[in-house]
C-alpha cells in the first residue's frame, strides 16, 4: 500500500476504464448518474487539455472537477492542498473508489515518504496529492518532470491572493507550475472568492487568457441568522438545541484561544461531548480533535478560524459565530462546513459594538499599506451591513461575491420575519448629544455604561462625581430601558456615527458623521427591536437560525438505514478513517430506500461506484436480508 498518513486501510483496488468518456468515469468510479451545474462542461475543457478557476460552492462537486479528468488523461494528476488532515482524507476517499493515490507532507517519516517516492517513479500512482512547500522543491519538481503529468489542480486557491482570507505565502510559488509545466493543465478550485481574489488568483497563477467557470455562491440549504451578542451563553445554548439533529455535530466559532477553551469547558458542563481546536494547542491535541470531529463522532467544536478548511464532513448541522467575522469571505468560507451533504443546516452569528470598533481599531494600527486598510475596511463594512441587515441577509451576502440573489431568499431571519423599521432620528440624536455633553475638559470620553446613567437620569456616585446630573440631556432617555439604548448605540456604531476608543476601555466617541444627525439633516431608520419600551425583541426570530431548503434523508429513522449507518461506523473505525468516506448519508439513504437484492442492484445506486461495490457489496447485501419484511 502506498503511504499516504492514513492507517489500516484496505489494499488499493485499481481496474482499467472502459475508456476515457468522462460520464463512463463518472458512474463507475464514483457511482454518480449524472453530472450536475457546469461539471460536464469543466471536465470536458480539462480532458481536452485546457486550464480554468473553477468558483463552486462547498458541497458543489467540485472535486469531480479534476478527479474525473485525472482518470481520463494520461499520466499522473497532482493535487495542491493546503492541509495534511485534508489530504489524508482525500487520499482515503479515492482508495474507497479504488482508485491509487498518495499524499506526501511533512508527517510522513523518511520510510513512508520513500515508498511514496518508489510507487511514483515506478507508476503506481494515478493521483498524487502534495501540499504548495513540498512541490515547489527542487527535488520535486525535477521528478515531476520525468513523469508524464496529466494536470494540476490547485485546490483551496483562493490561498495564493494576498486579499484571499486564508492568504499562504506558500502559494505564491505555484506560479512555477506554468514555467515548468507549459503544456500541462491548470485547474484552480475555490468556494469563496471575491472579484478582487479572483483577479489575484488569475495573475498569481497564470490563467489569465484561460476561463472562469462560476457555478454560483448561494447555499439555499443553509438557514441564516444574526442577532446581537446580548446573553451569549442562553442565546448559543437554544440556537444547539433548535438546529441540532441527534447527532450534534456543529461547529461554534469564537474569535480568542481563551473563548474557545471557555465555550468548549460550558458546553460540556451543559452535557455535550465538545471539544476546542485552537492554533496555540499541542500539535498531538490538535491532530486528535480534528481526527474525532471528522470520523463522524457527534461532537461540538469549539474553535477559532484555525480550524475547518480541510473539513469534508458532509453532515455538519449548524455553524455559530460568538464574534463577528473579518469579512464575508470568511464568514462564507466557515458557515459553508455546514450542510455539505444538501441537507438543511443553520448557521448564527452574534456579533456587539464592540466586535465592528475592535475590528476597525485593528485595520487602522496595523502597518500594512494604505490600499490594503482601504480594502479591508471595505470587507468589514460589508460584513457589518450583513450584521446589521434590514433586507436579506443572503442577498447581501451574494453581492459580495458579484451574484445577485432574489429579494425574499425564503431562507434567512430577515425574510422569515421581516423587522419593522421606525425613524429613530430622536433617539439618535438624543444619545449622541449625551455623549458630546459628558465630555472631559481633557478631552476624553466616557464609555456607554456611564453614559447610559446620565441618559436614563440614574444618580450615580460617578455622574455626581462630575456634575453630569445638570447637563440638559441628564434623564432624557427615561422613556427607553437600556438594553433598547444599547441597541441604538450598536447601531450607530455600524453606522459609523459613533466610534468605540478601544485603546481606551471603550470610550464612545462620534465621528463625523455624527454631524448630520444632530443637525437633523441625516433620518435615522433603527429595528424595531432596539426601540421596544419593554426592552424586549418583538420577535424571537432574531435568535433563531432558520432552517435551510434542503432534501431530508427520507430513511431517516428506518431501521435498515439506521443498521447501515451502525455498520458504516464500525467500519471506518476498524480502517481509520471517516465515516463519510465509506458512503455518505445520501447513499446509505437512498440503499435503504432501494433494498437492493443484489450486486447489480447496489450497482444502480448512486454513490457506490465499481470499488465500493467490490468491497462492501457483501457486508451491505447481508444487512439489508436482514431487514427484509
Amino acid at each position: 500500500m502506498v503511504g499516504a498518513g492514513t492507517s489500516d486501510m484496505p489494499d488499493n483496488t485499481t481496474f482499467e476504464l472502459a475508456g476515457p468518456e468522462p460520464a463512463d468515469v463518472l458512474h463507475r468510479v464514483f457511482g454518480h448518474p449524472g453530472f450536475r451545474g457546469r461539471q460536464e462542461e469543466i471536465i470536458r475543457h480539462v480532458v481536452a487539455g485546457g486550464s480554468g478557476l473553477v468558483l463552486m460552492p462547498t458541497g458543489g462537486g467540485k472535486s469531480l472537477c479534476y478527479q474525473v479528468p485525472a482518470l481520463c488523461r494520461e499520466g499522473l494528476a497532482v493535487v495542491v492542498s493546503p492541509l495534511i488532515a485534508l489530504m489524508e482524507d482525500q487520499v482515503a476517499a479515492m482508495r474507497q473508489q479504488g482508485v491509487a493515490a498518495a499524499a506526501l507532507h511533512s508527517d510522513l517519516d523518511e520510510d513512508a515518504a520513500r515508498e511514496v517516492r518508489r510507487a511514483l517513479a515506478e507508476g503506481e500512482v494515478k493521483l498524487l496529492y502534495v501540499s504548495p512547500e513540498r512541490l515547489t522543491l527542487e527535488g520535486t519538481l525535477s521528478r515531476l518532470q520525468e513523469r508524464r503529468i496529466a494536470l494540476f489542480a490547485v485546490d483551496e486557491a483562493h490561498c495564493v491572493s494576498q486579499w484571499g482570507h486564508h492568504f499562504r505565502p506558500e502559494y505564491r510559488g505555484l506560479s512555477v507550475l506554468a514555467e515548468r509545466f507549459p503544456g500541462t493543465p491548470r485547474l484552480a478550485l475555490t468556494a469563496t472568492a471575491d472579484p478582487r481574489t479572483v483577479a489575484d488568483i488569475l495573475r498569481q497563477l497564470s490563467l489569465a487568457d484561460s476561463p472562469v467557470f462560476r457555478g454560483g455562491f448561494d447555499r439555499p440549504n443553509i438557514g441564516i441568522a444574526a442577532a446581537p451578542r446580548d446573553q451569549e451563553r442562553s442565546q448559543l445554548r437554544a440556537f444547539v438545541r433548535a438546529a441540532s439533529d441527534g447527532s450534534g455535530a456543529g461547529i461554534v466559532y469564537c474569535g480568542t484561544r481563551k473563548k474557545t477553551e471557555q465555550t468548549a469547558e460550558w458546553l460540556r458542563a451543559d452535557g455535550h461531548d465538545a471539544l476546542c481546536f485552537h492554533a496555540g494547542m499541542d500539535a498531538r491535541a490538535k491532530r486528535d480533535a480534528h481526527r474525532r470531529f471528522a470520523r463522524g463522532d457527534a461532537v461540538i467544536m469549539a474553535a477559532t478560524i484555525a480550524f475547518g478548511m480541510g473539513i469534508d464532513r458532509p453532515d455538519v448541522r449548524w455553524v455559530a459565530h460568538t464574534d463577528l467575522p473579518r469579512s464575508p469571505e470568511s464568514w462564507y468560507q466557515e458557515i459553508g462546513r455546514a450542510g455539505r451533504d444538501g441537507a438543511p443546516a443553520r448557521a448564527l452569528l452574534l456579533y456587539g459594538a464592540g466586535d465592528i470598533a475592535f475590528a476597525r481599531h485593528r485595520i487602522e494600527s496595523s502597518p500594512a499599506p494604505a490600499e490594503q486598510k482601504r480594502i479591508e475596511r471595505d470587507r468589514l463594512e460589508k460584513m457589518v451591513s450583513i450584521a446589521e441587515a434590514a433586507t436579506c441577509r443572503r442577498r447581501i451576502l451574494l453581492r459580495c461575491f458579484g451574484e445577485d440573489g432574489p429579494e425574499n431568499c425564503g431562507a434567512c431571519d430577515v425574510c422569515v420575519s421581516p423587522p419593522v423599521l421606525f425613524d429613530g432620528t430622536v433617539a439618535a440624536q438624543k444619545l449622541l448629544s449625551t455623549v458630546l455633553r459628558t465630555r472631559l475638559p481633557s478631552g476624553g470620553h466616557f464609555g456607554l455604561g456611564h453614559v447610559l446613567d446620565v441618559l436614563c437620569g440614574r444618580l450615580t456616585a460617578k455622574v455626581a462625581q462630575f456634575g453630569h446630573d445638570t447637563l440638559s440631556t441628564f434623564g432624557i432617555g427615561k422613556d427607553l430601558p437600556d438594553p433598547a439604548w444599547r441597541g441604538v448605540a450598536r447601531q450607530l456604531v455600524a453606522r459609523g456615527a459613533l466610534d468605540v476608543a478601544v485603546e481606551s476601555h471603550g470610550e464612545l466617541v462620534p465621528t463625523e458623521a455624527a454631524r448630520p444627525i444632530l443637525r437633523g439633516e441625516a433620518k435615522v431608520l433603527l429595528r424595531e427591536e432596539s426601540l421596544t419600551p419593554s426592552g424586549k425583541r418583538s420577535s424571537g426570530a432574531r435568535e433563531r437560525a432558520p432552517g435551510g431548503r434542503g432534501a431530508e434523508p427520507t430513511m431517516a429513522g428506518d431501521p435498515l438505514f439506521d443498521a447501515l449507518r451502525a455498520w458504516r461506523k464500525q467500519a471506518a473505525e476498524e480502517q481509520g478513517v471517516p465515516a463519510y468516506v465509506i458512503f455518505h448519508n445520501a447513499a446509505l439513504d437512498a440503499i435503504a430506500a432501494a433494498r437492493p437484492r443484489d450486486a447489480e442492484d447496489l450497482a444502480m445506486v448512486p454513490g457506490v461506484g465499481r470499488g465500493k461495490l467490490e468491497r462492501y457489496a457483501d457486508a451491505v447485501l447481508r444487512i439489508v436480508r436482514e431487514h427484509a419484511g
